[in-house]
């Protein structure tokens, strides 16, 4: 596994062409996980761990890394199915996230599949609120889970949701009342995120799951002849998205005259300057990491006043 991640800054050009990349891994017992490839920083054979006194019981330790603390998370525990049972050799995915790093404790590696976001899909219904999957995929005929990594960061170490003192005023969230935000992200714990700072600038939310659902619904709401422009204040969506993702979403309405003109502000933990690059070539108004409740409810203030 010394070089699976070689030529990751080779794999930015899948982006916009609806694809993505998952490094696929194993916990205990034969299922396969998979985690997109623009989230991982390296892999490597699990180092020295130092434990952290009063830390979450999924957080195995700290390792010295390339001279940075990282602390690494057990995978297995942190989806509830208990500590990883098999640490004789095992790995380590350094990921970030929300600008954060942290590594995942994972008993081995598999390999890199190259594959299109309409391959990847939602959990199947009926699997309750209670699990960790953001989607489901098949690679060679056996199901791989992408685990919702938002929702075990959003546990072990909770992100502060309040909006500052200042950042709204009243005569702002007075105008808000009257106004619609589209959001759109695949993670329930990032649609809930989003929604109540949204909520707490003042204005309406509808909060859809995927790129394609949300497409779907704009291209409703023209041939009912009403322009999302004027439906919506702003359009808010996460990048990674099964069946269809935000990079793709963006694209599409911007090539119908019907809806290009609706403002949209890309939302998500994926780091990396290319970001930027990225809005600009699919047509984005702007970029935002996650989850920031300041920048988000800044940005909408923002729009708020440019709209007056």
């Amino acid at each position: 596994m010394a070089g699976v991640m070689d030529s990751v800054n080779q794999r930015t050009q899948l982006v916009g062409q609806n694809r993505l990349e998952l490094l696929l891994f194993r916990l205990d017992g034969q299922q396969m996980y998979g985690i997109n490839v623009f989230k991982v920083r390296e892999v490597l054979q699990c180092p020295k761990l130092t434990l952290m006194p009063k830390s979450s019981p999924v957080v195995c330790g700290v390792a010295n890394i390339r001279g940075a603390t990282i602390p690494i998370l057990d995978l297995a525990m942190a989806t509830g199915s208990g500590r990883l049972l098999d640490q004789s050799n095992p790995f380590v995915i350094i990921t970030e996230y929300n600008t954060k790093t942290q590594g995942f404790l994972v008993r081995s590696v598999e390999r890199i599949v190259n594959m299109n976001w309409e391959e990847i899909h939602p959990p199947p219904k009926g699997t309750g609120r209670d699990h960790y999957l953001t989607a489901v995929t098949r690679v060679d005929n056996q199901l791989v889970e992408i685990i919702d990594v938002e929702k075990i960061l959003a546990e072990v170490a909770p992100t502060p949701e309040t909006i500052s003192v200042g950042v709204i005023d009243a005569e702002t969230q007075h105008k808000a009342i009257s106004l619609r935000v589209l959001t759109v992200d695949d993670s329930s714990v990032a649609r809930k995120q989003v929604t109540r700072c949204l909520q707490t600038v003042g204005v309406e939310v509808v909060a859809l799951n995927d790129g394609r659902q949300a497409l779907d619904y704009l291209r409703k709401l023209v041939e009912e002849g009403k322009k999302p422009e004027e439906e919506f204040l702003m359009m808010i969506s996460d990048i990674e998205m099964p069946e269809m993702d935000g990079y793709t979403l963006t694209s599409e309405i911007r090539n119908d005259p019907r809806m290009q003109k609706l403002h949209i502000v890309l939302h998500t933990s994926l780091s990396g300057v290319f970001n930027q690059a990225m809005v600009k070539k699919v047509g984005a108004d702007d970029f935002l990491a996650k989850f920031r409740p300041d920048d988000l409810a800044s940005r909408v203030v923002e729009r708020i006043k440019a709209a007056e």
